[in-house]
């Protein structure tokens, strides 16, 4: 098909579907999509981010949100192309409240999917571009401010003299994220951490630690890396450029800042949040609270009997710094996913002697062939090359829906495994137990189930395959002794060091810890997708639990992920909150059921 052609049958597609919409005829807007069809919205008709699974249910979230959200001008955007058999499509379109970017997928003529987002709200834009602030009134007046005197009057009055709108918990990378978002939204905003400086929580991990994921994909808003960044970032580099960037974007970052707890005042409708800062007590009292705390909550520390006898050093993954104290000494890992991989390779790295205890089966690719299968056709040199910016980059990630995500997923892993071979064949000749996910969908879709299960090898797997890192496979952990690990087997590893690389809890455990118990039921898991595979399961929720959108708990966000996430959904966050403290109506449709609790 001509590009003329397949603009010509997108254009009539947006002409009709706005056509119906104005006339507020559901029945033949949903006519206009496929028998199998999906329509992704991340806050623009539903102040939710939800996938409509069908025509019954996209009729169903239009009877509900058409009359406040008032859809118009709906365009095509740049020409179209085909791939897959599909004709693909960027589009504009406003609400009553934003302007919109979507993207279209069209199929025989009609919509296989559709996704509608917000760029702006109106009224509320960024003051960036030909809206920019001067930053200075020429002229001359008495009084004067400078910047630096009314920067220093604002983080002195901020939660003291006057409330923030917005605290966030967690000052990493999505807390950074989203306190850029909503600096350049006006809300005020306090980011609250308990290291001292943003990046600590980079700083402060093992020292061969470095992001396994490629520059292109892992830039923060508004502010890429420079184009001579490595393609993999050290962690101390990731942490210097966080700390530099919250500077830059002039934010309320209170460090040596511990969060006690917090409650929500149902009749005053704001939080009340206990911190210590700097050893002092602050009571600060916003109107909505995000725990910025990662995609992973609190530690599991497993309780294996004899833990408290154990003469040697253990601690939790998180805990673990540098293997230069264990050289020549007996070192055990607990796990086997990337952590545990990373430190076994640190510790030998160090002259340990480590073994790697294997419970059950991991998914295990080359970086390189994940970098150009898996990641590079979005996110890479090469995918800029051919226009593909991150911006683009991130709405193509967000067109499809989590639903069929896997389909295209399965042809790549396939791919690996055949080019690979040889490298898959090594580790199981060396006992290592290997998945591809439960339906062999591979990396990013275990990731989106379960945040857990896999490594990205730099390394160590060939330290595993020679013999170099010892391993244990298909093995539990029975007791632990004075000075050794006892498995079910019968066998016994002697060990000055053990680490329990063994994962971590689901976020709502922060919210056990920081509000209550009863919060955290109240919201239910968060993370996963409802597939009803290993460590996800069912029923089908379609999006990420709880994840940048409003949950059970009114004014109680969670906010989290890798980079690329923490980056792409910031600004959905950031424009909830900032639409709810302008007293723009956020008529929220189909908030999402708790099937789980953790």
């Amino acid at each position: 098909m001509s590009e003329g052609m397949a603009a010509r049958q997108v254009s009539a597609w947006l002409e009709a579907f706005g056509g119906a919409l104005d006339k507020g005829d559901i029945d033949a807007a949903t006519a206009l999509f496929g028998e199998e069809c999906y329509w992704r919205d991340l806050i623009a008709f539903t102040w939710n981010i939800k996938t409509m699974e069908g025509r019954a249910a996209i009729a169903d979230m239009l009877r509900a949100t058409l009359s406040t959200a008032r859809p118009s001008g709906w365009t095509l955007a740049g020409e179209p192309w085909e791939k897959n058999g599909a004709i693909e499509a960027w589009l504009d379109f406003e609400t009553a409240v934003a302007r919109g970017r979507g993207h279209l997928r069209l199929k025989d003529g009609k919509a296989f999917t559709l996704l509608t987002t917000p760029i702006e709200l109106k009224g509320f834009e960024e003051k960036k571009g030909p809206r920019r602030e001067k930053g200075v009134q020429h002229g001359v007046f008495k009084d004067r401010k400078s910047w630096l005197e009314r920067k220093t009057q604002e983080e002195a009055e901020l939660g003291y003299d006057r409330q923030p709108y917005v605290v966030i918990v967690g000052g990493g990378q999505g807390g950074i994220a989203l306190g850029a978002r909503l600096r350049r939204l006006g809300v005020p905003t306090i980011i609250v951490e308990r290291n001292e400086r943003a990046g600590d929580s980079w700083r402060k991990r093992y020292k061969s630690l470095c992001l396994h994921d490629p520059v292109w994909y892992d830039h923060l808003p508004y502010l890429p890396f420079p184009d001579d960044w490595p393609v993999f970032a050290p962690k101390d580099k990731i942490g210097d450029w966080l700390e530099m960037y919250a500077r830059i974007m002039e934010l309320n970052y209170w460090g040596s800042t511990t969060c006690l707890g917090a409650r929500y005042d149902e009749t005053k409708q704001e939080w009340q949040v206990e911190v210590e800062r700097e050893g002092r007590p602050v009571t600060l009292r916003p109107k909505h609270l995000v725990l910025a705390t990662g995609m992973s909550g609190v530690p599991n520390l497993p309780e294996i009997p004899g833990m408290d006898r154990f003469k040697g050093a253990q601690h939790h993954s998180s805990k673990h710094t540098s293997g230069e104290a264990f050289a020549g000494k007996r070192c055990v890992v607990i796990g086997s996913n990337n952590s545990a991989h990373d430190i076994c390779a640190d510790l030998w790295e160090h002259g340990a002697d480590v073994t790697m205890i294997q419970r059950s089966s991991t998914h295990i690719t080359r970086s390189e062939s994940l970098m150009e299968l898996g990641i590079g056709p979005l996110y890479s040199e090469e995918a800029m090359a051919k226009g593909i910016d991150v911006d683009t980059a991130d709405m193509l990630n967000a067109s499809m829906p989590y639903r069929i995500m896997h389909k295209g997923h399965i042809p790549v892993w396939q791919e690996i495994k055949r080019r690979d071979a040889e490298f898959y064949r090594r580790l199981e000749d060396a006992g290592f137990m290997l998945d591809f996910g439960d339906d062999e969908s591979g990396l990013s879709m275990k990731y989106l189930r379960r945040g857990s299960g896999y490594y990205i090898d730099v390394g160590a797997s060939e330290l595993i395959a020679n013999g170099d890192i010892k391993l244990k496979s298909g093995v539990k952990v029975t007791g632990i002794t004075e000075d050794s690990v006892k498995l079910d087997d019968g066998s016994e590893l002697p060990a000055n060091l053990i680490v329990y690389a063994t994962g971590y809890g689901s976020m709502n455990g922060w919210a056990a810890a920081l509000i209550s118990q009863e919060v955290a039921d109240k919201v239910g898991k968060c993370w996963g997708l409802g597939s009803d595979t290993t460590k996800d399961p069912g029923p089908w929720e379609g999006e990420q639990r709880n994840m940048w959108k409003p949950t059970r708990q009114e004014a109680l966000w969670f906010h989290g992920g890798n980079l690329h996430q923490s980056r792409h959904y910031s600004l959905y966050l950031a424009m909830q909150l900032k639409a709810r403290m302008e007293g723009v109506p956020t008529p929220v449709y189909g908030l999402a059921e708790v099937h789980h609790t953790a």
